[in-house]
């Protein structure tokens, strides 16, 4: 999920580790592992982030994402200090280096009544104590895309928020323009919520977001929610306007002269 706030960062059924479980982790390979494709069949195994995988996980997310994020980022993600996250690891490599981090999701436990001021909840008489599990960043190297890595580690969240008693939902926003992702979602049956006008501002360019969700624990969207009218094929045409917006504004910015 790419995102310039400073609070963001884009199925299998999997174990949830619990903190207290130890695993050893090799030397970070780095960027190299971002090319190419997977040299073997990975056997992939999902646990909690750990300190020792600071530095893979600064180098993963300058790869992947178009924006920085600060040390004090990468710092709570590793420490569990009010973010919590999990890594892929490939624990089949043959070259004797150990296992491998190859993904990662990262997200933040916030109150209900915090989450930026968005109604994206129906009517609950526990409304003072609801919470919202908000996935920040998640990424797969390039080589291990394809594999079902991605899902498994939404459904590491998922599983997480279903055991906390006042979580109500998963929600993450989307780059209006990221078909990928907005496919992906879709596909792990989130919800789309709403469009959010001028959402993201990156490198001196405002963006557009949609809102995914996914309710857990008996929560529900608000009466005023426009999901229902989003579905897949309407969300298919609006991504195909917004190409032919962005193509015909350009054509016309360059017969004015703008570039």
């Amino acid at each position: 999920m790419e995102s310039a706030r400073s609070n963001v960062g884009v199925q299998h059924r999997a174990f949830v580790p619990q903190k207290d479980q130890n695993f050893s982790l090799g030397a970070a390979t780095g960027i190299p592992v971002l090319l190419g494709r997977a040299a073997h069949f990975p056997n992939i195994a999902y646990r909690c982030v750990q300190p020792s995988d600071l530095e893979i996980l600064q180098e993963i997310h300058e790869a992947l994402f178009p924006i920085k994020y600060e040390l004090e980022f990468f710092m709570s993600v590793v420490h569990g200090r009010g973010v919590v996250a999990w890594a892929a690891v490939d624990t089949g490599r043959s070259d004797g280096r150990g296992e491998q981090l190859v993904g990662f999701i990262t997200a933040r436990m916030i109150k209900a009544s915090e989450a930026e001021g968005e109604d994206i909840l129906g009517y609950d008489v526990l409304k003072a104590d609801r919470n919202l599990l908000y996935i920040l960043t998640l990424g797969v190297v390039k080589p291990y895309r394809n594999f079902g890595i991605a899902s498994a580690l939404v459904w590491q969240v998922i599983e997480y928020a279903r055991r906390i008693s006042s979580c109500r939902a998963v929600y993450l926003h989307v780059i209006a323009y990221n078909r990928a992702a907005i496919n992906f979602y879709q596909k792990n049956t989130f919800r789309c919520l709403r469009r959010l006008s001028k959402f993201y501002h990156i490198n001196g360019h405002h963006y557009d977001a949609y809102l995914y969700i996914y309710y857990v624990n008996g929560g529900r969207p608000p009466c005023s929610a426009l999901y229902p009218f989003f579905s897949p094929r309407f969300l298919s045409d609006l991504l195909v306007l917004d190409s032919l917006h962005s193509r015909f504004s350009a054509i016309l910015q360059r017969q004015q002269g703008v570039f």
